[in-house]
């Protein structure tokens, strides 16, 4: 049982990484590519969240330390929000932050984006300059 324990206890030192970071970067480049607005939905709201739990993480990373189910909580956490059938990242961020930024005024002024997908090309427009707006610098 020693061994297992070890293993088990370990996971997330390799699981972690891979549930985090690889298949999401992929996920979020297979969305920016689609014409669907629901992947691109689930997939920044997955990057606010890992941000979000990153912060927080490092500003208690003291108090972490001391609480060995962390890494397994935050490790099934995470592939929660990760895998596509969950949808955990979208439903999150709608249900929680989204509300909090509302209700503290970050979000006046922004609305939704339409179902036309317009939101989309307007992030677009706004990291890549239309031409000869860089001129004018």
């Amino acid at each position: 049982m020693g061994r297992f324990w070890t293993l088990l206890s370990n996971l997330h030192s390799l699981a972690g990484p891979v549930v985090m970071l690889p298949y999401p970067l992929y996920a979020s480049i297979i969305a920016i590519e689609s014409p669907d607005k629901e992947d691109d939905e689930q997939w920044l709201a997955y990057w606010i969240l890992y941000s979000l739990l990153t912060l927080t993480e490092m500003l208690f990373q003291s108090v972490l330390e001391w609480i060995p189910i962390w890494y397994p909580v935050k490790l099934l956490f995470l592939a929660w929000l990760v895998l596509p059938q969950f949808r955990g990242a979208a439903f999150i961020y709608e249900r929680f932050v989204r509300e909090q930024m509302i209700k503290y005024g970050f979000l006046r002024g922004h609305h939704h984006t339409s179902p036309d997908g317009k939101g989309k090309k307007k992030f677009v427009q706004f990291i890549v300059p239309k031409k000869g707006e860089h001129e004018a610098y």
